[in-house]
């Protein structure tokens, strides 16, 4: 079955084809890093992480763009109220963003472009804009005209029945309800304090909006592949963004525009108002194990609402172990009769998979393929009818998936020679009989998060997830 993607510009499923054959070229719109990123954010960049790594599956070459927004309302009234530089207040936040990305396994972009190191595009895309008319000055700021650009509202099909000419908005965010002109530079005033540039279109700094158009055409072309976000940015800020590119190049911005749907906790939007909002790092300082939150955030399609809860984060955790006690008990068996079904088996569920992700990247019918596999395999293991070189072919298997999926990687189980010695008790304590010495060793070692398992091999320890 051909890749295909529900394609938001369209409102239906289109097979996916690319401009350049077997090359893709995609963004996403990243952090404004005047926080730590919730785990809504997260959402949204787990979509594109999956995304990402599923064409790379499919054998594309993926070059892969996602912006850090430093500079607009939001931080600078942060570093304001700091008194510290936009740069030392973003940079902390920036820092903190790519050690997330690292937890959650998510696969590096290739270029991570900052707004405050293109201002030069962007002043030159305003200049462009204005010297084509889709643009004018007013009191320092330069709007963008909207009705100048008659397919405005062709991404998000809104009625501009209601818009009213010369209606001029400033913030960089605002409601669905605004529909009116847009600032693509603001002129200096005395609130933004040090933060501005003196250039061409005039002292101020950029708007928001013009910041992706600038910097996704600077690194993929004026014409590419993709482009991803959550919903709530398919109006104003996508709308505004192939308004602003489209003037600008009289080319088509993007072929496909990829939105995720809202997460949602315990049942209600996420708000701090509520008491249910949650940032990556909250819910770490809690001991939630990271993979099991990216489990949670991908097990659902992305274009449905995700309903985090804590008893659903609780049964990925438990999916988790099940799939890494599984590949764990394959790396184990010693048998040295094949098994033609393995690869009956094998065949089938990577058809199964693939023909999931093709169809607009099913993730959680994925998932399900792979619970299958794991079903189908533990009870040829049980019956002793698979070899190691069956063993091997399977996880084999299972790290192509996992190429798509990024579920299985586990930090690596590091114990020093205190925690060795108190293994080495336990052992000695279960071989006397002190059972009740073993199992206080037992609860000591969950407390530092190392897990023991009594098999037939011996004594086996892991990280507690």
């Amino acid at each position: 079955m051909a890749l295909r993607f529900f394609n938001t510009l369209t409102r239906t499923k289109e097979e996916f084809y690319t401009i350049h054959p077997g090359e893709v070229r995609m963004y996403t719109c990243g952090p404004t890093v005047y926080d730590f990123a919730h785990i809504g954010n997260f959402r949204a960049y787990i979509f594109g992480d999956i995304l990402h790594r599923y064409l790379l599956y499919k054998g594309y070459r993926v070059t892969y763009v996602m912006n850090i927004t430093d500079v607009d309302d939001k931080t600078i009234s942060g570093s304001q109220k700091e008194g510290i530089s936009l740069n030392e207040y973003t940079q902390r936040f920036r820092d903190a963003f790519f050690d997330d990305l690292k937890s959650l396994n998510i696969k590096p972009a290739q270029i991570y472009p900052e707004a405050t190191a293109h201002i030069k595009e962007m002043v030159e895309l305003v200049k462009t804009l204005l010297a084509k008319g889709y643009a004018y000055a007013n009191e320092g700021s330069t709007y963008y005209r909207i009705e100048s650009f008659s397919p405005y509202g062709k991404l998000s099909h809104m009625d501009k029945s209601g818009l009213k000419a010369g209606a001029r908005v400033a913030s960089d965010e605002y409601e669905k309800e605004q529909v009116a002109d847009f600032a693509l530079w603001k002129g200096w005033d005395e609130k933004d304090g040090g933060v501005f540039w003196e250039t061409e279109v005039g002292k101020g700094r950029p708007g928001w909006h013009i910041e992706c158009s600038a910097m996704s055409m600077k690194y993929l072309g004026k014409h590419f592949d993709i482009h991803t976000g959550g919903v709530d940015l398919i109006f104003p800020h996508h709308e505004n963004e192939i308004a602003q590119s489209e003037a600008a190049t009289e080319e088509k911005f993007v072929n496909f525009w990829l939105h995720n749907e809202h997460l949602m906790v315990e049942g209600r939007k996420m708000a701090k108002s509520f008491g249910n909002f949650y940032t990556l790092r909250d819910l770490l300082q809690k001991g939630y194990y990271p993979i099991a939150i990216r489990y949670l955030l991908l097990a659902t399609h992305y274009r449905q609402q995700v309903n985090f809860t804590f008893d659903g984060l609780e049964a990925a955790k438990n999916a988790l172990k099940r799939l890494y006690d599984f590949t764990d008990n394959l790396k184990l068996v010693k048998g040295d009769k094949d098994n033609p079904e393995i690869i009956q088996i094998l065949q089938k569920a990577t058809a199964d998979f693939e023909a999931a992700m093709d169809d607009d990247l099913n993730t959680s019918e994925a998932l399900g393929v792979l619970f299958t596999l794991v079903k189908d395999i533990n009870r040829l293991m049980e019956e002793k009818k698979i070899s190691s070189s069956d063993a091997k072919q399977v996880l084999e298997t299972i790290g192509k998936f996992d190429s798509a999926l990024g579920l299985l990687k586990r930090e690596e189980l590091i114990v020093d020679d205190e925690v060795k010695s108190l293994i080495e008790k336990r052992i000695t304590a279960r071989k006397e009989k002190d059972f009740k010495l073993a199992d206080q060793i037992r609860g000591d070692l969950e407390d530092k998060g190392i897990v023991l398992e009594d098999t037939s091999d011996g004594t086996k320890w892991k990280r507690k997830m």
